[in-house]
């Protein structure tokens, strides 16, 4: 194949990897080599002075092209999309991480993954207590973990999950509780103010639904 080189394509790539990985090696369709030229009967090289590599890439080439014209790798998961969480630095357990956060893995792997995921997750957790005394120990109990992953000297990646300030985690708390209490009063109000502005046969259809 000659000619100037097309430029890259993230739909050719990812056809070309899928179809390469799912074809067994060696099997590419190459004619037999003919027994008159001594010089050709080679495994490198088929009827047509192609070697095995350049058959194999023509032939998978070949196979993206139709794919792509069937739509096969239309609406692939991420297309369009800005790649996600470049505003953190490398992570040398970024994949141990992602699966943890996926899959909602919780106890496994080491400890400054556990804590991070912990750590990412905590206000809704604090927001499903119904007491500060409940908010107190929740807080203590993730602060005594991070303290005693610190001291660890076990290996692993380094904890750099930081431990919360109970008082100031408790004034957050209570100003969430806060904005949902007023937020639920404002819809009762809408829904109040709604009812009456009906007509007695609109407020008896609405009960009933």
């Amino acid at each position: 194949m000659t000619g100037k080189k097309e430029p890259s394509d993230s739909r050719r790539n990812v056809a070309h990897y899928e179809i390469d990985r799912m074809l067994p090696p060696g099997r590419v369709e190459i004619p037999e080599p003919r027994q008159d030229t001594p010089e050709q009967n080679t495994p490198e090289q088929n009827t047509a002075g192609q070697s095995m590599m350049e058959a194999r890439a023509q032939y998978v080439e070949m196979a993206i092209q139709q794919a792509i014209r069937r739509g096969e790798f239309d609406n692939l998961p991420g297309a369009g999309k800005p790649l996600t969480n470049l505003e953190r630095g490398y992570d040398p357990d970024w994949w141990i991480r992602q699966k943890i956060e996926r899959e909602k893995i919780t106890g496994l792997g080491p400890p400054a993954l556990t804590l991070r995921t912990e750590n990412v997750e905590l206000d809704a957790r604090l927001d499903q207590a119904h007491s500060e005394a409940a908010v107190t120990a929740i807080l203590n109990d993730f602060n005594s973990r991070v303290v005693s992953a610190r001291r660890q000297l076990q290996g692993g990646p380094p904890v750099v999950t930081p431990t919360r300030d109970v008082e100031g985690q408790l004034t957050l708390w209570r100003d969430r509780r806060a904005a949902r209490s007023e937020a639920a009063r404002q819809e009762r109000d809408r829904e109040a103010a709604a009812l009456a502005a009906m007509t007695w046969r609109e407020r008896r259809r609405a009960r009933s639904r």
